[in-house]
C-alpha cells in the first residue's frame, strides 16, 4: 500500500493501539509524542496523512497549530484531528482551519479506518485531477497497428510490472510521455503519484530545488521537492540530457540508495521512486563527449525503449487522424469530418518532423478550416500545403505549365513517377505493399521504377 501515515498522541497506549490498528490494515505508519519529534518526522519524508490528539500535553503546540504548520508546508497534507474532550466548537474550528474530520474518543476502530480511508481517497482524486490537467494535451494510449507499435505495447506490458530504470529516446513529439505514463498505469505503483519534471524548460540553478526540496540550516522550515512528493510513485524526467553536471552526481546518488539531501539540509530523506527518464538527444555521444555522467547513463539505462518517429509507422496515420478527429470533436464541439481517400493518402506519405504532435495539430486545423459540408469528405484541397506533397509536386502553375508542353509519352512518364514516388513514400518504400496499393506484380513494378529512374530509397529519402 502507498499511504504512509503519521500518528501524533501524546499517550503512548492509545498512539501504539491507533498505530496497530492501522498497520493491521495494511498501512504503513510513523509515530510521534509530541510537535517536535512529529516535525521531525515530517521533516524526515512528508506523510500521506496525519492522525493526530488536539491536546497533546508538555508540547509547544497543540494539534491545531502544529496541523497549521504542517499546512503551511503543504497545503494539501489530509489531517484527521481526534480528542477526548470533542464540543462542537472544537471540531468546526478544526474543520475551518483546514482538518479533514474530526474524531472524538473513545473511538471505534472501524471508525477510525474509514475515515482515514476516505481523507486519502479525497487527497488522491485532488492529486489526480491536478494531474488531468496537466495531461490533457496528452493521449491516452497508443493508437495503431503497426509492428513497430504492437512491439512497443509488448515491451511495455513487460517491462511496467518491474521496478526497473527505463530510459526512453525518441524525436520530439513521438510520445515518450505517454510511453512514461503507461509504465506507471501498468505498474504496481499506479496507485501513486506519477510527477513530471522537463529538464530543458527548467532554469539550471533552480533544477536541484524543484528536484529535492530546500530547508535552512536550523531544518525549521522546508520546502517539498517533486522526488519527495513522488514517493511510493514514479519521477519522469524529460529530456534528462539537459540536467546540469552537478545534479547529475545526486541523481546518482538518488538511484544508489534511494536517499538524497533537500537542497541546505543536513540530514537524508529516504524515498521509494521509480526513475524514468527520456531524451531525444543521443546520450552515448553526450558520454562521449563528457556532457553527460557515464556511470548515471548506465544506471538509467537498464531497461531502454525508443519512441518511433511517425515517419517509421506511416500505417498508423489513418487510426491517429480518426482518433483524433472523435476527440477533438467532443472537447471542441467541432462537427466531426471524414478525410477523404486522396487527402489520407498525402497526411501519410508526408514525412511528419514534428511526429504525433504536429499530426494532432494538422487535424485540428482541418477540423476549424475545412470548407463544405460537413457531411462531405476533407479532400486534397483542403490540407495545408506544407503536408501535402501531392499538392506541392503537381499543384503549382509551373507543374501544370511544364506538362501541358510536353508530348503525351512525356506527361504519361512524369504523372507515373510523381505517383509513384508519393505511393512509396507512403508505404514507407515497401514495394510489396506499393504494389498491392497501384495494382501491379511487384517484378513488373520493379521495372517500371526501373524504367522511370526512381529508386524506392530515394523516393522516400527525398521526402524526409
Amino acid at each position: 500500500m502507498s499511504f504512509e501515515i503519521l500518528v501524533v498522541e501524546d499517550e503512548d497506549d492509545i498512539r501504539s493501539l491507533i498505530a496497530g490498528i492501522l498497520s493491521d490494515d495494511g498501512y504503513p505508519v510513523r509515530e510521534a509524542d509530541g510537535c517536535r519529534q512529529a516535525l521531525a518526522e515530517f521533516r524526515s519524508r512528508k506523510p500521506s496523512l496525519v492522525i493526530m490528539d488536539v491536546w497533546l500535553k508538555g508540547s509547544e503546540m497543540d494539534g491545531i497549530e502544529l496541523m497549521d504548520a504542517f499546512k503551511r508546508t503543504d497545503p494539501d497534507i489530509p489531517v484527521i484531528i481526534i480528542s477526548g474532550h470533542g464540543t462542537v466548537e472544537t471540531a468546526v474550528s478544526a474543520i475551518r482551519k483546514g482538518a479533514y474530520d474530526y474524531i472524538v474518543k473513545p473511538f471505534q476502530s472501524e471508525k477510525l479506518l474509514i475515515t482515514a480511508k476516505r481523507a486519502l481517497e479525497t487527497a488522491q482524486l485532488r492529486q489526480e485531477n491536478a494531474e488531468l490537467k496537466g495531461r490533457s494535451s496528452h493521449e491516452e494510449t497508443l493508437i495503431g497497428h503497426s509492428s513497430v507499435i504492437c512491439q512497443l505495447r509488448q515491451k511495455i506490458d513487460r517491462i511496467a510490472p518491474t521496478n526497473s530504470r527505463v530510459l526512453i529516446s525518441g524525436p520530439s513529439g513521438a510520445g515518450k510521455e505517454l510511453i512514461a505514463r503507461l509504465l506507471h498505469d501498468k505498474s504496481g505503483r499506479k496507485n501513486g503519484p506519477f510527477r513530471v519534471v522537463n529538464a530543458a524548460s527548467m532554469v539550471p540553478e533552480r533544477v536541484e530545488e524543484e528536484l529535492f526540496g530546500t530547508e535552512d540550516s536550523q531544518g525549521s522550515s522546508f520546502k517539498i521537492g517533486l522526488l519527495e512528493r513522488a514517493h511510493y510513485g514514479t519521477l519522469y524526467l524529460d529530456e534528462v540530457a539537459d540536467m546540469p553536471i552537478e545534479t547529475q552526481s545526486k541523481l546518482l546518488r538518488l538511484l544508489v540508495n534511494q536517499r538524497f539531501q533537500r537542497v541546505g539540509g543536513q540530514k537524508d530523506v529516504q524515498v521509494d521512486v521509480r526513475i524514468i527518464t527520456s531524451t531525444s538527444r543521443d546520450l552515448e555521444r553526450e558520454t562521449r563527449l563528457g556532457r553527460f555522467r557515464e556511470d548515471l547513463y548506465h544506471r538509467l539505462n537498464v531497461m531502454p525503449l525508443e519512441a518511433p518517429p511517425l515517419n517509421e509507422r506511416r500505417d498508423d496515420i489513418p487510426d491517429l487522424v480518426n482518433y483524433f478527429i472523435k476527440k477533438l470533436t467532443k472537447s471542441t464541439g467541432l462537427p466531426s469530418r471524414k478525410i477523404g481517400a486522396d487527402a489520407m493518402a498525402a497526411l501519410q506519405a508526408y514525412a511528419w518532423p514534428g511526429n504525433v504532435r504536429q499530426l494532432k495539430n494538422n487535424v485540428e486545423r482541418l477540423l476549424i478550416l475545412a470548407s463544405g459540408d460537413p457531411g462531405d469528405p476533407i479532400t486534397l484541397e483542403s490540407l495545408p500545403e506544407e503536408v501535402s506533397i501531392v499538392r506541392h509536386n503537381n499543384g503549382s502553375q509551373d507543374s501544370n505549365d511544364r506538362v501541358i508542353s510536353m508530348p503525351l509519352r512525356s506527361a504519361r512518364e512524369h504523372f507515373e513517377r510523381e505517383y509513384l514516388q508519393v505511393q512509396i513514400a507512403r508505404f514507407g518504400g515497401n514495394i510489396s505493399r506499393t504494389a498491392a496499393f497501384v495494382g501491379m506484380e511487384r517484378s513488373a513494378l520493379h521495372r517500371k521504377l526501373k524504367s522511370l529512374g526512381i529508386n524506392s530509397k530515394s523516393a522516400v529519402s527525398e521526402r524526409e
